[in-house]
């Protein structure tokens, strides 16, 4: 079972560190850095340099390689080795968009954006062939794996059809929001894993106002991932990110002023939680810690224009936020409870 508790925190570690680097992607722009998957560019490894997606006379290329030419992808149908002439009979053009464009640390956020992707698949597999092959099967154990083993796989083609739709922003939500699922999976799973005894009844009434307090950071998260998508068209329309605030839509405010709701639905548990149960009163400081730091990220990124990192830091928070909640719902219901002291 220790080989199992390893490979899921050790899981729970990657997939987090893959939110990270989609926000990064997301802050800096790079989500086109690689137009086609799973190659980058048609290649394993991306180029770092223009000149290397230039056609060149009596230059080997490989079936699958991408070239930039007048200002549109093509695709090398078969492997050859081109002459003197550029001869179009070797390429096709690439159909999924007309994304074509080449800059090097956009191509590398990304393409470090998949590597820790098919990362947190590994060791998603590892997870599920763990509780397949553990000494006392438990077939619970295997079923939760084995949804997160599929969540993985659906959200790497989530994440193709995002690069083919050129970042249409409903499917860079519902990439989002797939990631929160496979973090409130792990956590499920986790709990289940974690050792068991009898609830009590002062946890049991907690149960809905925690679920309550989950369903609110799920809505504020949706919430934020449209503001920050209306921050990007007004970007994207030349206009200055200093001017932003001024010209907000209303679910900003609307985002901003839920958060009230979620500080104070969560204050409440809180102070319900610190005479039940010391294990859930730690936990609730770590939440009311995280809310905290997420509303001073929110603020920095309204009024003090998006200051480096803020948004990475914003969205991992939130994740993390989600995360732990939905552990301590997962605690509570059935005979889930915290480890004996």
């Amino acid at each position: 079972m220790s080989r199992t508790r390893f490979l899921l925190h050790a899981t729970l570690t990657v997939i987090y560190l893959v939110i990270i680097a989609g926000a990064v992607v997301r802050m800096t722009g790079s989500g086109m850095g690689c137009p086609d998957w799973p190659k980058c560019f048609g290649y394993y490894i991306p180029p770092t340099e223009a000149e290397t997606l230039e056609w060149k006379p009596e230059r080997d290329y490989q079936k699958g390689q991408v070239i930039i030419r007048e200002e549109k992808l093509e695709v090398a149908q078969r492997d050859f080795t081109s002459t003197k002439v550029y001869n179009p009979s070797n390429w096709e053009a690439y159909t999924k968009h007309d994304y074509a464009l080449f800059n090097p640390w956009h191509t590398w956020i990304e393409y470090i954006n998949r590597l820790l992707g098919a990362l947190a698949g590994l060791f998603t597999l590892a997870l599920f062939l763990s509780t397949l092959f553990e000494p006392k099967k438990n077939r619970k154990h295997i079923v939760i794996a084995g949804l997160v083993l599929f969540g993985i796989l659906f959200q790497a083609w989530l994440g193709a059809t995002v690069v083919y739709s050129v970042l249409n922003p409903l499917k860079i939500t519902l990439h989002m929001l797939m990631a929160l699922v496979l973090v409130a999976l792990l956590f499920y799973l986790k709990a289940q894993i974690d050792q068991e005894q009898p609830e009590t009844s002062e946890l049991k009434r907690h149960r809905l106002m925690l679920i309550t307090a989950l369903s609110l950071t799920l809505i504020q998260v949706l919430f934020g991932t449209q503001v920050r998508q209306s921050v990007d068209h007004f970007i994207d329309d030349g206009n200055p990110i200093a001017t932003w605030i001024q010209n907000a839509p209303v679910l900003f405010y609307i985002h901003r002023s839920f958060s009230i709701l979620v500080l104070l639905v969560n204050g409440i548990l809180f102070y319900r939680l610190r005479k039940t149960s010391a294990f859930y009163f730690t936990y609730y400081q770590v939440v009311l810690g995280l809310i905290f730091i997420e509303i001073a990220t929110g603020i920095a990124m309204s009024y003090f224009e998006f200051p480096f990192s803020s948004q990475p830091l914003h969205l991992v928070i939130a994740s993390l936020l989600f995360g732990v909640q939905a552990y301590l719902v997962m605690k509570t219901s059935g005979r889930l409870a915290p480890f004996k002291s």
